[in-house]
């Protein structure tokens, strides 16, 4: 009796974990596109006959709970792309597995290595704003330290700002992207006129100076 009673609470702590697992990664269906728009999604476009995405499912698990217990606001999704191929062909997936974060109206993909550490690191920068602030020289140092390239806009409102803003919206699934005051730079460096994007790389740093921004944070010199 005492076997019979264990084999039963082991099925059921197995049937409760199973459920924890599968709740953070949600199954979605042909209505997502009508629901989806007041969330921030990161989403597993995959085929069920697929090798690639079958060695994906165990790492999308860890994905979907590392964001929920790390309170992200992202929500974590799986769609079968052969069985919704309409809603799939809406989002522009063409290959299986295909890694999209959706944040509004726009649609991020996300081509980076398929660890979770990686996936989780794209889904919180892109998911947070395209340009994020740096308000003290604490803060810059801090940032300098986490990452090998730092593009930061120097200066009030411009066009500019406007240009790199645009920019940042579209290619932060590169890299980060910041904004500071003249004051939150270190004292050492001399800036020749503002506004600027200064760029930060291997302990050295040079200005924007007229080139397309697009192609500034693509070179791969820098990415």
């Amino acid at each position: 009796m005492a076997e019979v009673r264990l084999s039963l609470l082991s099925g059921v702590l197995a049937a409760l974990l199973s459920s924890a697992v599968l709740a953070l990664v949600e199954d979605l269906d042909d209505t997502f596109k009508d629901t989806r728009v007041n969330d921030i999604w990161l989403v597993d476009f995959y085929a069920p006959w697929c090798g690639y995405c079958k060695k994906l499912e165990p790492i999308w698990h860890d994905v979907g709970a590392e964001l929920k217990t790390s309170g992200s606001p992202v929500r974590v999704g799986k769609m079968d792309a052969t069985a919704y191929s309409g809603m799939a062909s809406e989002f522009g997936v063409h290959g299986y597995p295909t890694i999209k974060l959706l944040k509004g109206e726009l649609a991020y993909n996300y081509k980076g290595p398929r660890t979770k550490d990686d996936i989780v690191e794209f889904a919180n920068r892109v998911s947070g704003p395209a340009v994020r602030a740096l308000p003290s020289k604490q803060m810059f140092e801090h940032m300098m330290k986490r990452h090998d390239v730092l593009f930061i806009y120097v200066g009030g409102e411009s066009p500019l700002k406007e240009k790199y803003n645009d920019v940042a919206s579209e290619l932060i699934v590169y890299t980060y992207f910041f904004s500071a005051s003249e004051e939150a730079m270190p004292e050492s460096l001399a800036l020749p006129e503002l506004p600027t994007v200064v760029v930060f790389k291997d302990g050295g740093h040079f200005t924007y100076d007229g080139f397309p921004l697009f192609l500034l944070v693509r070179s791969p010199v820098l990415v």
